[in-house]
């Protein structure tokens, strides 16, 4: 079977071929609401802390408010999409079915190569952690990240309903230590110390490095939510996708919203403010935590505090195993990644793939960096493949809006089609703005080159041996349904 418009060969897939890769039903809203907070919560340990240092506090802000705008317009839309469409595919589901294979693989390519190199910069950050309580050499970085792996890639491999409890569990611990720092910084904070990096010459404390130095805060403030829209990947595990989707999406927007902005404000206005917090550290919550707990030391106190980095790493690792999951399903990656362990039906091969490609970004950047600008090239790297996808996603929704609506939509989105402009243009701009930056463009100069191998493979080699997957034959037959209409 063929798809002469596009150019692409589906093939009969052996007997048993999706017995072999079957999925168990587990998750209802909480664990839904659990896994979309998890999977970023480690934004609000570590990471977001370097915008400040490119843009002052002020810039800071400005870039944090211009993203949440373009994830509510995401997540709006995406509540919208994920019950119309439910297939473990996700975000390329809904590229598949608005925009055709081409579109459905860009969609899903720029997703993989977001979940699995967003997996390296929290696998990177929890080690700078563990290194700083246990006072390892930097030599040993390796060592941790690959501990790290090893850890919760099997956790991920014993099963969904392992995984989901575990990811509950973490994820409240990482919202009750937010919550302590929280209370136990306001005394400790001071206004002063927003604004106490030095302007560079004309400019103001409020903007000390300029205008322009907003776009280059944008992907630090994308950290703050990057990976909430993962939720759509566990659609075939979801129980009542109808209902628990939506509500855990936005539930978990609001929760991001609100530790956002608390931890944005907090930890830098207490200590060395933002002339430290933005630059001379990686484990701001750490510091921020002995500060306002007048402990100046203690592996107990660093470990509390890897929490929020442990629930992302393992809600992450859960996505990209989704991800490759249902796209080697289809045969947009090699078959065999999709084949389910025959008694937990966890995607043990995607999960393990996905690893040793994460680990790998991580062992090439250790030998060919310096380690000057370690944490923000990776976390660049992860942007470029996230706003890739979340332009695809509102190009495929605007799309869905115009081209099919008598499709049966259980939620709808309130921002309709313009809550998707809005985040189509931002996450635009905001991929644009990734190379201006010299500090961190050959990262996402190197990441580009990665995605435009991956559409090579595509075009010339895995377009001719497609399988018929679900999300491969809804989008074929709602095509057909609609030309008949």
């Amino acid at each position: 079977m063929s798809d002469d418009t596009s150019g692409v060969s589906y093939q009969q897939p052996e007997d048993g071929y999706f017995e072999k890769r079957g999925l168990k039903k587990y998750a209802g809203v909480f664990s839904l609401w659990a896994l979309g907070v998890g999977a970023v919560i480690s934004g609000d340990f570590s990471g977001w802390n370097l915008g400040v240092g490119q843009a002052g506090f002020g810039g800071f802000l400005l870039a944090v408010v211009i993203i949440t705008a373009m994830y509510v317009g995401l997540c709006f839309s995406i509540a919208e999409m994920s019950p119309a469409l439910p297939h473990t595919g996700g975000a390329y589901s809904f590229g598949r079915t608005a925009l055709g294979p081409w579109g459905g693989y860009v969609t899903g390519l720029a997703e993989n190569m977001e979940y699995v190199i967003t997996t390296a910069v929290v696998c990177y950050f929890a080690a700078a952690y563990l290194q700083s309580i246990f006072a390892t050499p930097d030599a040993l970085q390796p060592a941790w990240w690959a501990g790290l792996y090893v850890v919760f890639v099997g956790l991920n491999i014993l099963g969904v309903a392992e995984s989901f409890r575990f990811v509950v569990f973490i994820t409240i611990v990482a919202l009750l230590i937010l919550a302590l720092f929280f209370v136990s910084a306001i005394p400790h904070f001071a206004w002063e110390n927003l604004w106490n990096i030095a302007p560079d010459p004309g400019e103001s404390k409020y903007l000390p490095k300029g205008w322009s130095a907003v776009g280059a805060a944008l992907p630090f403030a994308i950290w703050l939510y990057l990976a909430i829209e993962q939720l759509p990947l566990a659609a075939e595990e979801s129980v009542d996708i109808k209902r628990d989707m939506p509500r855990g999406l936005i539930w978990g927007l609001a929760t991001l919203v609100l530790t956002g902005v608390l931890i944005t404000f907090l930890n830098v206005g207490i200590g060395g403010g933002a002339a430290y917090f933005g630059s001379e550290t990686e484990e701001p919550l750490l510091d921020g935590l002995q500060i306002t707990l007048g402990v100046t030391s203690g592996k107990l106190l660093g470990l509390v505090a890897v929490a929020g980095l442990v629930a992302s790493f393992h809600a992450i690792i859960y996505a990209y195993g989704r991800n490759i999951y249902s796209l080697s399903r289809a045969g947009y990656f090699p078959h065999w990644m999709s084949v389910t362990h025959g008694v937990r039906k966890s995607p043990h091969v995607a999960l393990i793939v996905g690893a040793v490609v994460g680990y790998g970004v991580l062992l090439l950047l250790f030998v060919l960096g310096d380690g000057s600008a370690f944490g923000g090239v990776i976390l660049n790297m992860a942007v470029f493949g996230a706003l890739i996808a979340y332009a695809m996603q509102m190009w495929s929704y605007l799309v869905l809006r115009r081209r099919h609506p008598h499709m049966e939509r259980p939620y709808r989105s309130p921002l309709g089609s313009p809550g998707a402009i809005l985040a189509l243009v931002i996450s635009l701009l905001a991929l644009v703005l990734l190379f201006a930056n010299p500090d961190f463009r050959p990262g996402v100069i190197g990441v580009a080159l990665w995605f435009l191998a991956g559409l090579a493979y595509f075009g010339f080699y895995a377009r001719k041996r497609m399988i018929l997957s679900p999300e491969e034959a809804f989008a074929i037959d709602h095509a057909r349904e609609t030309q008949a209409q």
